[in-house]
C-alpha cells in the first residue's frame, strides 16, 4: 500500500509523536509498504511560539496537494493539527478523499498551560479538525471516551511500543548516578511548563531527583532547585542506563496523551509514580508503579514494586503491534482505491 503521512512534527525533532512516527514507518516498509512523509523540512517555516523546536510550515492547500497527487497515495494519514495538518486536511475534504488522522496531544490543556485561551475555545478546534475524519488514532482506551464525549467516536486503538533491544532491565547504571544519595528519582522528557516538572522537583521524598531533557523551562528550574541533577538530553545507550540506574521514575506530567518514557522506563525495571491522570493511568498496573494525587505518596509506593514486574509490563508494548494498529485503522481505504495523479480525485477502478 502506498501511505502518505502528514505531519508537523517530524525530525529533527526528539518528542514522542516523531519517535512514534518513525518507529510506525520503519515497520510499515519493513513490511513492504511505500511510505511518504509530508513534514516542514519540505517548506520555507517559521519557529512555533513558545516551542521553537518545532517549526511552523507556509504551506497552503494547493502546495501539499500537487505533493499527494504526485505520490498518488492509497491511503493518507495526517497525524498533527498544524499548517500542514490543516492544508492536507482541506485538500482531502475538497477532493472527498478518506483520511485518517492521530490525537497525539491534549490540546486544550497544553494550550491552557501556557496562554489565556479557554480549553472549550480549543475543543471547538480540535472537533473541526478531527470530525471529517474516517478514523481518529488514540494511544489509549481513557483517551478514545474522552473524544467520545467531545463527539469524536470514530477512533481506534494506536498503543506505543519500545525497543527492548536498547531499553531492557539488565543494564548498568549510569556512572553519573554511582555517588547520588538513594532513592534516585528521574524525569526523562521535554523541560517545559505544560510537563508540571516542579511538581516532582518540589516533592519532599529523600534522595537525589535527575532530569534528563532540554527545553525552555530548563534555566529556570536549575536555578530554582540546585539540589536536583539535570543531566540534558541523553539518547541510546545513555538514555537507557539512566532508566536503568534510578530507583522510582516520575511522570509529573497531567497532560500527556500517553508518556513513551514510561514504558521506556518500565521496560528497564524502574517502577513508575505518577498521578492517577489519562495516559499513566492506562499503563500503570500489576504492581508495577503507583498512582496517587499525592505525587509524595505514590513515590513512597512505587519505590516499594518489584523491578521484575515493571520490566515484565514494558515487555507487553511493542512496536510490531503499534504498526498492526496502524495498518488497521486504513482498512478503510479499498486496497486498490489511489489518487490519479493526473487529475487528483480518488480513482476507484
Amino acid at each position: 500500500m502506498r501511505i502518505l503521512i502528514v505531519t508537523d512534527a517530524w525530525e529533527p525533532q526528539v518528542n514522542g509523536v516523531v519517535r512514534t512516527l518513525q518507529a510506525t514507518t520503519a515497520g510499515l516498509r519493513a513490511e513492504g509498504h511505500e511510505v511518504r512523509i509530508i513534514s516542514p523540512d519540505m517548506f520555507r517555516s517559521i519557529p512555533c511560539p513558545t516551542y521553537g523546536e518545532i517549526r511552523l510550515a507556509f504551506a497552503g492547500k494547493r502546495a501539499v496537494g500537487r505533493l499527494i497527487q504526485a505520490f498518488a497515495p492509497q491511503a493518507i494519514h495526517i497525524s498533527t493539527e498544524g499548517p500542514l495538518g490543516l492544508a492536507a486536511r482541506r485538500w482531502c475534504v475538497a477532493h472527498g478523499f478518506p483520511f485518517s488522522t492521530a490525537y497525539h496531544t491534549r490540546f486544550p490543556e497544553y494550550v491552557a498551560a501556557r496562554l489565556p485561551v479557554s480549553p472549550a475555545l480549543v475543543w471547538r478546534f480540535i472537533r473541526w479538525f478531527h470530525r471529517p475524519a474516517r478514523h481518529i488514532m488514540v494511544a489509549t482506551r481513557s483517551l478514545a471516551r474522552e473524544l467520545a464525549r467531545q463527539g469524536l467516536p470514530q477512533t481506534l486503538l494506536w498503543e506505543r511500543g519500545v525497543d527492548h533491544g536498547l531499553f531492557r532491565d539488565d543494564r548498568a547504571p549510569h556512572p553519573a548516578f554511582d555517588t547520588l544519595a538513594r532513592p534516585i528519582q528521574l524525569y526523562v522528557g521535554r523541560v517545559a511548563v505544560e510537563k508540571n516538572i516542579e511538581a516532582f522537583l518540589d516533592a519532599r521524598h529523600a534522595g537525589t531527583k535527575v532530569v534528563v531533557g532540554n527545553g525552555p523551562a530548563l534555566a529556570e528550574l536549575q536555578g530554582r532547585h540546585p539540589d536536583a541533577m539535570f543531566l540534558g538530553k541523553l539518547s541510546g545507550d545513555t538514555l537507557a542506563s539512566a532508566y536503568a540506574g534510578a530507583d522510582v521514575f516520575v511522570f509529573p506530567s497531567r497532560t500527556d496523551t500517553f508518556g513513551l518514557v514510561v514504558i521506556e522506563a518500565l521496560s528497564c525495571g524502574t517502577p513508575v509514580a505518577a498521578y492517577p491522570v489519562p495516559g499513566p493511568g492506562d499503563i500503570v498496573r500489576d504492581g508495577a508503579g503507583a498512582l496517587d494525587e499525592d505525587l509524595d505518596k505514590a513515590i513512597a509506593a512505587a519505590l516499594a514494586c518489584h523491578r521484575a514486574d515493571a520490566a515484565a509490563l514494558g515487555a507487553r508494548y511493542n512496536w510490531a503491534r503499534c504498526t498492526a494498529q496502524f495498518v488497521q485503522a486504513l482498512t478503510f481505504v479499498p486496497a486498490e482505491t489511489a489518487i490519479d495523479a493526473t487529475v487528483g480525485t480518488p480513482n476507484l477502478a
